[in-house]
Protein backbone atom coordinates (compact mmCIF):
# COMPACT_ATOMS: atom_id res chain seq x y z
CA UNK A 1 0.00 0.00 0.00
CA UNK A 2 1.49 3.48 -0.65
CA UNK A 3 2.04 6.11 1.71
CA UNK A 4 -1.10 8.26 0.30
CA UNK A 5 -4.23 6.08 1.03
CA UNK A 6 -2.38 4.28 3.96
CA UNK A 7 -2.83 8.10 5.71
CA UNK A 8 -5.53 9.03 4.16
CA UNK A 9 -7.46 5.98 5.45
CA UNK A 10 -5.75 6.70 9.41
CA UNK A 11 -7.38 10.43 9.15
CA UNK A 12 -10.86 9.46 7.85
CA UNK A 13 -10.50 6.80 11.10
CA UNK A 14 -10.05 9.40 13.15
CA UNK A 15 -12.25 11.76 12.37
CA UNK A 16 -14.95 9.34 11.94
CA UNK A 17 -13.82 8.12 15.71
CA UNK A 18 -14.04 11.76 16.46
CA UNK A 19 -17.48 12.05 15.80
CA UNK A 20 -18.59 8.86 17.14
CA UNK A 21 -17.24 10.05 20.30
CA UNK A 22 -18.26 13.40 20.00
CA UNK A 23 -22.06 12.09 19.56
CA UNK A 24 -21.27 10.04 22.51
CA UNK A 25 -20.97 12.83 25.06
CA UNK A 26 -23.09 15.11 23.54
CA UNK A 27 -20.34 17.24 21.49
CA UNK A 28 -20.14 19.10 18.36
CA UNK A 29 -17.56 17.08 15.88
CA UNK A 30 -16.20 20.26 14.87
CA UNK A 31 -15.69 21.87 18.50
CA UNK A 32 -12.83 19.07 17.95
CA UNK A 33 -9.68 19.50 15.90
CA UNK A 34 -7.58 16.68 14.79
CA UNK A 35 -3.64 18.18 15.49
CA UNK A 36 -1.15 15.50 13.28
CA UNK A 37 1.87 15.22 15.00
CA UNK A 38 4.44 15.56 12.14
CA UNK A 39 7.83 15.67 14.27
CA UNK A 40 10.36 13.43 12.69
CA UNK A 41 7.77 12.47 9.81
CA UNK A 42 9.82 11.84 6.40
CA UNK A 43 8.66 14.27 3.48
CA UNK A 44 6.44 11.38 1.32
CA UNK A 45 4.30 11.41 4.69
CA UNK A 46 3.88 15.31 5.14
CA UNK A 47 3.00 15.26 0.98
CA UNK A 48 0.47 12.70 1.81
CA UNK A 49 -1.43 13.88 4.99
CA UNK A 50 -1.83 17.09 3.08
CA UNK A 51 -3.10 15.32 0.37
CA UNK A 52 -5.74 14.07 2.54
CA UNK A 53 -7.19 17.26 3.62
CA UNK A 54 -5.32 17.69 6.73
CA UNK A 55 -3.86 21.07 7.47
CA UNK A 56 -3.26 20.62 11.26
CA UNK A 57 -0.22 19.96 12.39
CA UNK A 58 2.17 19.80 15.70
CA UNK A 59 5.82 20.00 15.76
CA UNK A 60 7.80 19.71 19.04
CA UNK A 61 11.34 21.98 17.57
CA UNK A 62 11.01 24.88 15.87
CA UNK A 63 14.10 24.18 13.62
CA UNK A 64 12.39 21.27 12.28
CA UNK A 65 9.19 22.89 11.66
CA UNK A 66 10.88 25.09 9.39
CA UNK A 67 12.28 23.20 7.50
CA UNK A 68 9.12 20.75 7.05
CA UNK A 69 6.49 24.30 6.38
CA UNK A 70 8.32 27.43 6.00
CA UNK A 71 8.48 26.74 1.88
CA UNK A 72 4.93 25.25 1.73
CA UNK A 73 3.06 28.18 3.33
CA UNK A 74 2.49 29.57 -0.11
CA UNK A 75 1.06 26.51 -1.69
CA UNK A 76 -1.29 26.23 1.51
CA UNK A 77 -2.42 29.23 3.12
CA UNK A 78 -4.85 27.75 5.38
CA UNK A 79 -1.75 25.63 7.30
CA UNK A 80 -2.48 25.90 10.71
CA UNK A 81 1.05 25.29 12.51
CA UNK A 82 1.16 24.74 16.42
CA UNK A 83 4.21 24.39 18.39
CA UNK A 84 3.80 21.72 21.41
CA UNK A 85 7.42 20.86 22.48
CA UNK A 86 9.17 23.39 24.86
CA UNK A 87 10.20 26.81 23.20
CA UNK A 88 13.71 28.51 24.22
CA UNK A 89 13.22 31.99 24.64
CA UNK A 90 16.02 32.35 21.72
CA UNK A 91 14.15 30.92 19.68
CA UNK A 92 11.03 33.28 19.95
CA UNK A 93 11.43 35.20 17.15
CA UNK A 94 11.58 31.86 14.75
CA UNK A 95 8.61 30.84 16.53
CA UNK A 96 6.26 33.68 16.50
CA UNK A 97 7.19 34.04 12.56
CA UNK A 98 5.86 30.24 11.80
CA UNK A 99 3.61 29.33 13.99
CA UNK A 100 -0.61 29.82 14.40
CA UNK A 101 -0.90 28.78 17.87
CA UNK A 102 2.13 28.57 20.40
CA UNK A 103 1.07 25.78 23.50
CA UNK A 104 4.13 26.08 25.78
CA UNK A 105 3.98 29.12 27.12
CA UNK A 106 5.37 28.20 30.89
CA UNK A 107 7.67 31.24 32.57
CA UNK A 108 7.94 34.76 32.02
CA UNK A 109 10.85 34.76 30.31
CA UNK A 110 9.59 33.50 27.89
CA UNK A 111 6.68 35.99 28.07
CA UNK A 112 8.12 38.73 27.51
CA UNK A 113 10.39 37.28 24.78
CA UNK A 114 7.14 36.18 23.08
CA UNK A 115 5.46 39.76 23.59
CA UNK A 116 8.63 41.51 22.09
CA UNK A 117 8.32 39.83 18.79
CA UNK A 118 4.96 39.64 18.72
CA UNK A 119 5.00 43.25 18.46
CA UNK A 120 8.12 43.69 16.52
CA UNK A 121 6.54 41.20 13.73
CA UNK A 122 3.18 42.64 14.27
CA UNK A 123 1.62 39.00 13.95
CA UNK A 124 -0.08 37.49 17.41
CA UNK A 125 0.11 33.96 17.05
CA UNK A 126 -2.86 32.74 19.99
CA UNK A 127 -1.23 31.06 23.12
CA UNK A 128 -1.57 28.27 25.21
CA UNK A 129 -0.57 28.30 28.98
CA UNK A 130 1.34 24.75 29.79
CA UNK A 131 0.26 22.95 32.66
CA UNK A 132 2.51 20.13 34.60
CA UNK A 133 -0.29 18.52 35.95
CA UNK A 134 1.71 15.58 37.05
CA UNK A 135 3.92 17.92 39.05
CA UNK A 136 6.88 15.76 37.20
CA UNK A 137 10.42 17.66 37.62
CA UNK A 138 11.67 16.58 34.50
CA UNK A 139 8.27 17.75 32.60
CA UNK A 140 7.61 21.74 31.48
CA UNK A 141 4.76 23.26 32.36
CA UNK A 142 3.48 26.13 35.59
CA UNK A 143 2.41 24.44 38.78
CA UNK A 144 -1.48 23.71 38.99
CA UNK A 145 -1.54 25.95 41.85
CA UNK A 146 0.18 28.87 40.08
CA UNK A 147 -2.15 28.29 36.83
CA UNK A 148 -4.53 30.98 38.04
CA UNK A 149 -2.16 33.76 38.84
CA UNK A 150 -0.08 33.28 35.82
CA UNK A 151 -2.91 33.53 33.46
CA UNK A 152 -3.75 36.49 35.16
CA UNK A 153 -0.31 38.27 34.69
CA UNK A 154 0.15 36.95 31.08
CA UNK A 155 -3.67 39.02 30.16
CA UNK A 156 -2.55 41.78 32.76
CA UNK A 157 0.67 42.48 32.23
CA UNK A 158 1.37 41.12 28.51
CA UNK A 159 -2.16 41.74 27.28
CA UNK A 160 -2.10 38.13 25.93
CA UNK A 161 -5.33 36.31 25.81
CA UNK A 162 -4.51 33.02 26.47
CA UNK A 163 -6.70 30.81 24.39
CA UNK A 164 -5.54 27.62 25.94
CA UNK A 165 -4.15 25.56 28.54
CA UNK A 166 -2.33 22.13 27.37
CA UNK A 167 -1.02 18.99 29.56
CA UNK A 168 0.69 15.84 29.07
CA UNK A 169 -0.31 13.49 31.96
CA UNK A 170 2.20 10.95 33.08
CA UNK A 171 2.31 7.68 32.10
CA UNK A 172 1.68 6.19 34.86
CA UNK A 173 -1.07 7.49 35.77
CA UNK A 174 -4.98 7.02 34.96
CA UNK A 175 -4.70 10.64 32.01
CA UNK A 176 -8.38 10.93 32.74
CA UNK A 177 -7.67 12.75 36.63
CA UNK A 178 -5.41 14.92 34.45
CA UNK A 179 -7.62 16.36 31.92
CA UNK A 180 -10.44 16.67 34.06
CA UNK A 181 -8.43 18.53 36.31
CA UNK A 182 -7.12 20.96 33.23
CA UNK A 183 -10.72 21.49 32.39
CA UNK A 184 -11.29 22.74 35.72
CA UNK A 185 -8.23 24.84 35.83
CA UNK A 186 -9.40 25.98 32.61
CA UNK A 187 -13.08 26.97 33.70
CA UNK A 188 -11.98 28.81 36.54
CA UNK A 189 -9.89 31.08 34.32
CA UNK A 190 -12.81 31.43 31.96
CA UNK A 191 -10.59 29.64 29.12
CA UNK A 192 -12.28 27.98 26.18
CA UNK A 193 -9.22 25.86 24.04
CA UNK A 194 -8.00 22.23 26.14
CA UNK A 195 -5.28 20.82 24.25
CA UNK A 196 -5.03 17.15 25.52
CA UNK A 197 -5.13 13.73 24.80
CA UNK A 198 -2.73 11.86 22.23
CA UNK A 199 -2.94 8.73 20.36
CA UNK A 200 -3.01 6.48 23.49
CA UNK A 201 -5.47 8.32 25.11
CA UNK A 202 -7.43 10.85 23.46
CA UNK A 203 -10.86 9.07 23.54
CA UNK A 204 -10.39 10.36 27.71
CA UNK A 205 -9.59 13.93 26.65
CA UNK A 206 -12.76 13.52 24.28
CA UNK A 207 -15.04 12.85 26.52
CA UNK A 208 -13.85 15.57 29.22
CA UNK A 209 -13.48 18.79 26.65
CA UNK A 210 -10.59 18.46 24.72
CA UNK A 211 -11.03 20.83 21.89
CA UNK A 212 -7.30 19.64 20.37
CA UNK A 213 -5.96 16.07 20.13
CA UNK A 214 -2.46 15.51 19.45
CA UNK A 215 -1.83 12.72 17.52
CA UNK A 216 1.26 11.47 15.91
CA UNK A 217 1.47 7.40 15.38
CA UNK A 218 -2.08 7.41 15.52
CA UNK A 219 -2.22 9.52 12.57
CA UNK A 220 1.10 8.84 10.26
CA UNK A 221 2.05 5.47 11.63
CA UNK A 222 5.15 4.24 13.57
CA UNK A 223 7.89 6.87 12.94
CA UNK A 224 10.92 5.55 10.52
CA UNK A 225 13.54 6.44 12.77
Amino acid sequence: MTAIPDIAARRDGLLAEIRTLAGDFGRLPDAIKLVAVSKRQPEERLEAALAAGQRVFGENRVQEAQAHWAARRADFPNLELRLIGPLQTNKAAEAVALFDVIETLDREKLAASLRKEMDRQGRTPRLHVQVNTGDEAQKAGIAVSEVGAFVGRMREHYGFSITGLMCIPPVEQPAGLHFALLAKLAAESEIADLSMGMSADYPVAIGLGATSIRVGTGFFGPRLD
